[in-house]
C-alpha cells in the first residue's frame, strides 16, 4: 500500500493546515489520518459569541479546493475530535463526511482496503473544563487535580446517565466486539497510560500536596492494545511526551503505537505504510 499520513492537535493553526495540504497534494498518500483537537482553542468561547466558524470558514473550503485540484487522487481521509473540540461543531464535520470530504469515524468501525480502521475521540478525566469529550477510564476515578465529567461545562446536552456511568473500558468494548484486529488501525485522542507516550510535564507538581502523575493517557486504552493487539494505533493529546522522552513510536507486544503530538510551532507528519507500520517516520515542517 502506498504511503499514509498522520498528524494531530493542529489546534486550528492555518500555517500547519496549508503544509498538511501541500504535503498531500505533492506526495499523494492514500489515505491520511487526523487525530482530534482540530480547531482552534478558542472555539467554545468562539460558538457562545457567535464567531467566525472555523469549519465552515476555513477547514471545508480549503479542503474542498485541495480534492478539485486532486481529483482521483485525493486522499481517503479519517478524522475524529479531540478534548479541545466542543462536540457542538460535531455536526458541521459529519454533514462534509455526507459531502465526501473525509470520514468521520469516532465510534465508527470504516475499511480501508484489507485494513478495518476504528476511531475513539473519548480522554480520560483532564483538569480543563470542556468536558465533551472526556470519559472516566476503567472505573469513577478522577486523578489529583483533573474534573470530573460530571463537573466543568459541555457544549452539548449529554444523558446523565451516560456522563456518569460510560467509561472508556466499555466504549471500545462495545466498538470492538469479537472483531479480529490483526490488521486493524484504531485513530484515537487518547494514548496509553504509563509509557513514553502520555508523558505530561508535570514533574514535581502538586494538588493538595499529593504529587501529580506525568503519566496522564489511558488505562484502558493500555489494556485493550496489550490483550487485543491490533495492528496499528495512533494517538495525540499530549504535546511534549516527544520532547521529554525522545520517543514518539513504541511497541506494545506486536502493536505499533505512535503519538503524532507536538509542541513546536511546526507542523509534526508521521508516514507509514500500513503494511509495515514499524517504518514510520516523523518530519517537522
Amino acid at each position: 500500500m502506498p504511503t499514509c499520513f498522520f498528524a494531530t492537535d493542529l489546534h486550528g493553526r492555518t500555517d500547519r493546515y496549508d503544509k498538511l495540504l501541500a504535503s498531500i497534494v505533492k506526495d499523494h498518500p492514500a489515505a491520511v489520518f487526523l487525530g482530534g483537537d482540530s480547531l482552534p482553542r478558542s472555539s467554545f468561547s468562539s460558538i457562545q459569541s457567535g464567531e467566525a466558524d472555523f469549519v465552515h470558514d476555513y477547514l471545508v473550503p480549503t479542503f474542498k479546493r485541495t480534492r478539485d485540484a486532486m481529483g482521483l487522487d485525493y486522499p481517503d481521509i479519517f478524522l475524529i475530535l479531540g478534548n479541545d473540540d466542543p462536540r457542538r461543531e460535531e455536526g458541521a464535520f459529519v454533514s462534509a463526511a455526507a459531502d465526501g470530504l473525509w470520514h468521520y469515524i469516532h465510534g465508527q468501525k470504516l475499511v480501508l482496503g484489507e485494513f478495518p480502521i476504528y476511531g475513539l475521540a473519548y480522554v480520560p478525566p483532564t483538569p480543563f473544563l470542556l468536558k465533551d469529550w472526556e470519559r472516566y477510564d476503567v472505573s469513577r476515578y478522577v486523578p489529583p487535580g483533573c474534573i470530573s465529567p460530571e463537573e466543568g461545562r459541555r457544549s452539548m446536552p449529554a444523558e446523565e446517565s451516560e456522563i456518569k456511568w460510560a467509561t472508556i473500558q466499555k466504549d471500545l468494548a462495545s466498538l470492538v466486539g469479537e472483531d479480529p484486529l490483526d490488521r486493524a488501525v484504531f485513530l484515537f485522542h487518547t494514548p496509553p497510560c504509563d509509557t513514553p507516550l502520555d508523558r505530561a510535564a508535570l514533574d514535581g507538581k502538586t494538588y493538595e500536596h499529593v504529587p501529580l502523575d506525568v503519566h496522564v493517557g489511558s488505562i484502558a486504552v493500555k489494556r485493550f492494545i496489550e490483550e487485543r493487539q491490533p495492528l496499528l494505533t495512533l494517538h495525540g493529546h499530549i504535546h511534549e511526551a516527544a520532547r521529554l522522552t525522545g520517543e514518539w513510536k513504541i511497541r506494545i507486544g506486536r502493536t505499533v503505537c505512535i503519538n503524532g503530538a507536538h509542541d513546536g510551532p511546526e507542523l509534526a507528519l508521521v508516514r507509514f505504510d500500513l503494511e509495515r507500520p514499524e517504518a514510520a517516520t516523523r518530519s517537522l515542517l
